[in-house]
This record gives C-alpha cells, sequence and structure tokens, in this order.
C-alpha cells in the first residue's frame, strides 16, 4: 500500500509523467493509471496505539541514527552500541525494539532519497529533445609556451549522447550563457529542460521545500 501513496506523490507532487512513474516503480502504465484513476491512498485501520518504552527515546534516536549517517561506516556506531547508550540514559527497553526502530528509520530514509531526494536522481532515458546536461570540469592546455588552467563547458544532450565542450579562462555567467548559446547553434534547436549540478553559476541559491 505504500506503492500506491509513492505513484500519488510522483504524480501530484512531483508531476511525473505516468510512463515516468511506471518505469520508476516497475509497475505498467496501466497499473499505474487504474491507481491514480481510482484516487486510490493507504488505509487506514482502527487500531489502537500501544505506548512503546522506545517512544520518549525515539526522537534522540533519530538525531542519532542521521549523525551517524554522516559518518564512513567504520567510523558508525552500531545498533548494539546505540541500544547501550540509550540504557545508559534509563531506557529499558530491548535491543530488538531499538533495532527494528534502525531498520524502519533506514526503509525511510532510503525511500525518500529515491523518491524526493535533492535532485539528484537523473533517470537513464530520455526522450528526444527532452533534456541536456550540463557541467563545468577543469584541464590543461599550452598556451603561448605556458601551462594554463582552463574551464571545460561540457553540454551533452540526454537522448543521443551528442555532445559539445569549450574552454574558457573562467566559470563566470558570461562563459555559461555564452556556452549555451554555441552549444544550441551546433545542436539546431534547444531541448525542453537542462539538468544542472548545484554549480555556483547556475544556481544562486536553494530554497526550502517549493522554493
Amino acid at each position: 500500500m505504500g506503492l500506491l501513496n509513492i505513484i500519488h506523490r510522483m504524480h501530484n507532487r512531483q508531476k511525473l509523467s505516468i510512463r515516468e512513474i511506471a518505469r520508476l516503480t516497475g509497475e505498467l502504465r496501466k497499473t499505474v493509471t487504474k491507481h491514480l484513476a481510482a484516487n486510490t491512498i493507504e488505509p487506514k485501520f482502527a487500531t489502537p496505539e500501544l505506548a512503546s518504552k522506545l517512544d520518549p527515546f525515539a526522537e534522540k534516536l533519530a538525531g542519532w541514527r542521521k549523525t551517524e549517517a554522516g559518518k564512513l561506516r567504520k567510523q558508525r556506531r552500531t545498533v548494539k552500541q546505540l541500544h547501550a547508550d540509550l540504557v545508559a540514559l534509563a531506557f529499558t527497553g530491548s535491543y530488538a525494539r531499538v533495532a527494528a526502530f534502525s531498520r524502519s528509520w533506514r526503509a525511510d530514509r532510503q525511500r525518500e532519497q529515491q523518491t524526493t531526494g535533492r535532485g539528484t536522481f537523473v533517470p537513464l532515458h530520455f526522450d528526444p529533445g527532452e533534456a541536456f546536461q550540463f557541467d563545468w570540469s577543469e584541464d590543461f592546455a599550452v598556451l603561448g609556451g605556458e601551462r594554463t588552467k582552463l574551464q571545460m563547458a561540457h553540454i551533452k544532450l540526454s537522448h543521443s549522447r551528442a555532445f559539445l565542450m569549450r574552454a574558457y579562462p573562467f566559470q563566470t555567467h558570461e562563459m555559461l550563457f555564452d556556452a549555451h548559446w554555441h552549444a544550441f547553434r551546433v545542436f539546431g534547436g534547444v531541448p525542453a529542460r537542462g539538468i544542472y549540478d548545484n554549480m555556483k553559476t547556475a544556481v544562486d541559491r536553494v530554497g526550502r521545500g517549493k522554493e
């Protein structure tokens, strides 16, 4: 049933097409269409909420999990160590309860990264003219007898993989616009959208939510 919520979120919030949703979820297009047409949502069951010994510590444990996720694998605390640290804070629950919480937290985090993320997911299939990708890299060339650092603009069509590279002295807005102009001139048109990394010449700032 969680998959149905993901399908609705992809369609309503991320504005993905039925074809793209089907590709990402592995479902048939007609199945995705059926779920959207029926406006199916995850059912709510009238089950009593049982208090857990972990409830007063859930927020702290989630914070620990988030902190540990940002460390190298060898530096992370194990679930056994997390349980011991909670016991030191007067937690009287079992190791199994902490392990179950950790599994659920990890699954939610993975699902969030796969379905929402921060723009880091790039689909591998594109229609002709749908998108282009742009990025910078650094390289060197001998100019006038001197080894000179150059800023390389990479523009690639996502469908055909046709690309253009141009060298510039700096990564400025003027150089960015010039690279795009020459790329679209060579390609003979402008794709519907562009895909960028979080580069300073393309992104002024990243807001919260829909900003």
